[in-house]
């Protein structure tokens, strides 16, 4: 039987110190993310085993739950907190909130292995290679909520139906009289995105077979789609109502904004149907028709399948799928 390995050569492997070795594996001491990576990538490739009792606090030793969102300041997020709060509560486990920063240091992975949490949730975030290795090489169980694409690496996902949701925006704008019709799809164009641009076209041609909606770019805001949306509605002819499938309720806002630069009425000139269902659609004036995701439903989905990790479940490669539902109000 082969020796086991040993600090000492995963330092000489990585061409670090013993000490640094020991750091960068027990996620203690301040070590730049590209050290602690080389260490990581170190001991995957001599097939280093870690004696829990060489330091460190093992993980699932405390009762947490992190997640892991790029932003704490809108409602997507309120509604993904609160969720995944209610759902670790319920397990008798706390949340605990991480914000992924956009910088090279950051390094989350390992300030989650340090707290010795159970399982990380991450929400509209395409984790890289480095940072599930480090969290998957501590035994760290990983779902993703909505990720923004897809992924073969086996990992646990949450997502709505989009395509579906999609389709039924088209359907009911065809339905409630539109004679023309726009999308107005998000840049970059994630997974969900190209879904229900999918899905609308799909819808679509199902009950207007030969009509086919201008496409709007925007980068997922409300600013950038008014800008896309203005010149299409000055464009419009008397009698003529465009219906405006918007992939998010913020980029439908957008849609509101040039409506009312243009001089045109909602929903007499333009109809508009959004994706989302956030507080803020209910604001709008008048209110926004949209397809609501279940957000705080597919949080607390998430949160508990890691619990249940935690308790000895198997997580599941297959996604979890929470249908999505039309909300007819004003707009329409």
């Amino acid at each position: 039987m082969p020796d086991r390995v040993t600090l000492a050569d995963l330092a000489a492997h990585a061409g670090v110190s013993v000490g640094t070795v020991s750091r960068a594996l027990s996620g203690r001491g301040d070590l730049a993310p590209a050290t602690r990576r080389r260490v990581l990538t170190a001991a995957r490739a001599l097939g280093y085993a870690r004696d829990p009792a060489a330091g460190g606090r093992p993980p699932g030793s405390a009762r947490l739950v992190d997640l892991v969102l790029g932003g704490y300041h809108n409602a997507y997020s309120d509604e993904v907190t609160a969720g995944a709060r209610s759902a670790a509560a319920a397990a008798g486990y706390d949340l605990v909130l991480t914000e992924e920063r956009d910088t090279p240091d950051d390094d989350w992975p390992m300030r989650v292995r340090r707290r010795g949490s159970a399982g990380v949730m991450l929400g509209l975030i395409s984790p890289t290679a480095s940072q599930l290795a480090a969290l998957t090489d501590a035994d760290i169980p990983v779902v993703l909520m909505d990720p923004q694409a897809e992924t073969s690496r086996g990992l646990t996902s949450v997502r709505t139906t989009d395509r579906a949701g999609a389709r039924t925006a088209a359907l009911h704008l065809a339905d409630r009289g539109a004679t023309r019709f726009a999308i107005v799809v998000g840049s970059p164009p994630y997974r969900y995105g190209r879904a229900r641009h999918e899905g609308f076209v799909e819808g679509l041609r199902e009950v207007r077979p030969g009509s086919e909606p201008v496409v709007l770019e925007a980068d997922w805001g409300a600013v950038a789609a008014r800008e896309a949306a203005v010149p299409v509605l000055r464009r419009l002819h008397p009698g003529e109502r465009l219906g405006v499938f918007a992939c998010s309720d913020e980029m439908a806002a957008g849609v509101y904004a040039a409506a009312s630069a243009t001089g045109r009425s909602i929903p007499h000139d333009v109809l508009i149907v959004g994706f989302d269902d956030l507080r803020s659609a209910r604001w709008l004036t008048p209110p926004l028709t949209t397809v609501r995701q279940p957000i705080r439903e597919m949080a607390a989905a998430g949160v508990t399948a890691l619990t249940d990790a935690a308790a000895g479940a198997t997580l599941s490669p297959a996604p979890i799928f929470l249908p999505t539902r039309l909300i007819p109000r004003g707009s329409t």
